[in-house]
């Protein structure tokens, strides 16, 4: 077992914790999941999940769901990432679950829930043309006429919206600007009038642009409060970044196993290449930046446990930086280790490295959290 597998970190964990975590690495194991070129995400494997009661992770048991903390999902995040189990959907999923919980109504918390529990897919639409990290410049506006809601507008770079059940989108809802007039409206993905478009990117089919034109929806489709908006995603940071980072912690540690693996079986000049220095120090060193991520990860998944009101942008940022970065950073090192076969379609190190490329951008780049930080330190 090496120094930074995770079970170096578990001994932190509960035992009902620790026996969730090696049911999950066990299920990846037994399966031995090859993760479809283009498609990180199975409708299929997802329902299996639910019927092991994994999805409901965060949900309440009136509404059908297994409860548990943060940490757990977070601990779930890792593992099914570190397994490549093709249910790379449910952290947007769990971001709405996260919204649910704290704006839903309880007809919207009944439906959604339901379908969650089951291993349904849910997405939010934040990123628009022209307002990506500048979120509070997005246009996309919905007005009322009568009982409804109509949707105009369009987003970019929104996760999994292509699987997903209903998608949050957040809009305008008056003429103020910034952050004002900002609310959420869940739409189902079959709305007349909503175009959701797959992106083809480095990571396969993970990302869509929507379109949307006149599209209509119950006015008891607006979650929380009208005007809201922007209060409500400021509360949703702490969890959105960490879920980011647990999924970056679980592709770092895969690409660190994956590399060690291979530089124990690869043999040049009549000795294993990971007996050589210049490797063996390499490794050295992922596997301490790994632990010491992986700590801060769970710290803030239990800071988060311990006040879920509680803002924490320093801390969620600098988890959401830090296991990014690990993540890009593991995998190139483990091109560099494979030397041509780490660059060959044939293994899996280069599709480590064009997935972990995007989580330094998606949900605030690694700039963004740097200022987020900076600021948090009075500069």
């Amino acid at each position: 077992m090496s120094i930074a597998s995770p079970q170096a970190a578990d001994r932190g964990l509960t035992d009902e914790q620790r026996a969730f975590v090696e049911a999950i690495r066990d299920f990846a194991a037994r399966e031995k999941f090859d993760r479809p070129e283009h498609d990180a995400h199975s409708h299929e494997v997802a329902a299996r999940m639910g019927e092991l009661g994994w999805y409901g992770l965060q949900i309440p048991e009136e509404y059908g769901g297994s409860g548990g903390s943060f940490l757990d999902a977070t601990l779930f995040l890792e593992e099914f990432t570190r397994g490549q189990i093709p249910v790379a959907g449910y952290g947007v999923t769990l971001i709405v679950v996260g919204a649910l919980n704290r704006f839903g109504s309880e007809e919207q918390r009944r439906e959604h829930f339901g379908h969650v529990v089951k291993g349904g897919t849910l997405a939010i639409a934040m990123s628009e043309p022209e307002a990506g990290s500048d979120v509070a410049a997005l246009k996309t506006r919905a007005r009322r006429e009568g009982d409804e809601w109509v949707l105009d507008g369009a987003k970019m770079w929104c996760s999994y919206a292509h699987k997903a059940s209903h998608i949050l989108i957040v809009c305008r809802t008056g003429e103020g600007e910034r952050h004002e007039d900002m609310s959420m409206i869940l739409v189902p993905r079959e709305a007349p009038g909503m175009t959701v478009t797959p992106i083809p990117t480095l990571g396969g089919e993970e990302t869509s642009e929507i379109h949307l034109d006149g599209v209509r929806v119950p006015e008891d489709a607006l979650l929380g409060t009208e005007g809201g908006g922007w209060t409500q995603l400021m509360a949703g940071l702490n969890y959105e970044r960490t879920i980011l980072a647990a999924t970056s912690l679980g592709l770092a540690q895969r690409a660190f196993d994956d590399a060690l693996a291979y530089a124990k079986e690869r043999r040049q000049f009549g000795r294993p290449i990971g007996s050589f220095q210049a490797i063996s120090h390499k490794f050295a060193e992922l596997a301490t930046e790994i632990a010491q991520v992986r700590l801060l990860v769970r710290w803030v998944a239990s800071l988060t446990d311990e006040d879920p009101g509680r803002m924490l942008p320093q801390e969620a940022s600098m988890a959401k930086l830090a296991a990014s970065e690990l993540a890009k950073r593991v995998a190139l090192e483990g091109v560099q280790i494979m030397g041509g076969y780490g660059y060959a379609t044939e293994y899996p190190m280069e599709r480590h490295l064009r997935t972990a490329v995007v989580t330094t951008i998606y949900g605030g780049t690694s700039e963004i959290q740097k200022n987020i930080i900076a600021k948090t330190l009075g500069l």
